[in-house]
């Protein structure tokens, strides 16, 4: 099958730094595919380059394809209104107005809502739709932004580190929910807890100063700790990031 997104030949550079310098990978159309590295390589910059948010200061160039588009250029919320799910890093809910307002305003025009289908993956955001987002706890505030994504229809989601400085607990609940994602929708996840990623991902992409070290299989990487650790510091069987929970995936058990 096609992959759902190509990536070729991007460059990002910001105030003068050369951040990305030539990172070509593909996305499959169905599961999760992990972009890995130690910190600063670009992981972030990658995915805010795939939704057009370079920043004013910074410079984007080569290709990023989505369905035949190139998507390079093009300004985010039409990027996200032709199928293109984000999840920040730092979440970005709005603190001052209550889960319910942060769904709402997460609504396409033209397209219904999926409130059982969020509701029924997070019952709290249900439960405390009146309650300020700003005075959830870290992990509500993971489940809202990602709901707020998984109300709409979506061809692809970018989901950045959605289990950092989680609580263990939390960390399992977040990743059960990605898992059930990535049934119907394909997941490109930047992730540093090694457990996440032996759960979720078939396919992983390793950046090392701003390029592609090593792209295949997650679960070949995983196994080869000495690679491991060469690409990411730490080796397979070490937590990386958040205390690591998750179970082992489906195919391992």
């Amino acid at each position: 099958m096609d992959p759902v997104l190509t990536v070729e030949d991007l460059s990002v550079r910001i105030a003068g730094l050369h951040i990305l310098q030539g990172v070509s990978f593909t996305v499959a159309p169905t599961g999760v595919t992990v972009l890995l590295g130690r910190n600063g390589v670009g992981k972030t910059t990658t995915l805010r380059a795939i939704v057009g948010l370079t920043p004013r200061n910074g410079e984007a160039s080569g290709s990023i394809r989505m369905a035949g588009g190139d998507l390079l250029g093009r300004p985010t919320h039409r990027l996200v209104r032709g199928g293109l799910g984000y999840v920040p890093e730092d979440r970005d809910v709005f603190a001052g107005l209550t889960v319910a307002e942060n769904l709402r305003l997460a609504e396409r025009r033209g397209s219904v809502p999926a409130y059982d289908k969020v509701f029924a993956l997070f019952p709290e955001l249900d439960r405390r739709g009146r309650q300020r987002a700003g005075s959830l706890s870290g992990g509500q505030q993971q489940m809202l932004a990602i709901g707020r994504v998984l109300l709409n229809d979506n061809r692809l989601l970018l989901v950045d580190e959605p289990t950092k400085g989680l609580a263990p607990k939390v960390v399992t609940e977040v990743a059960e929910v990605l898992e059930r994602v990535a049934e119907s929708v394909p997941v490109l996840l930047v992730e540093q807890n090694l457990a996440v990623v032996r759960r979720l991902a078939r396919d992983a992409v390793v950046l090392a100063a701003g390029r592609v070290a090593w792209a295949g299989s997650a679960t070949e990487l995983l196994a080869e700790a000495e690679l491991t650790r060469s690409l990411l510091g730490v080796g397979s069987g070490d937590h990386h990031g958040t205390p690591a929970t998750a179970g082992p995936r489906k195919d391992e058990s």
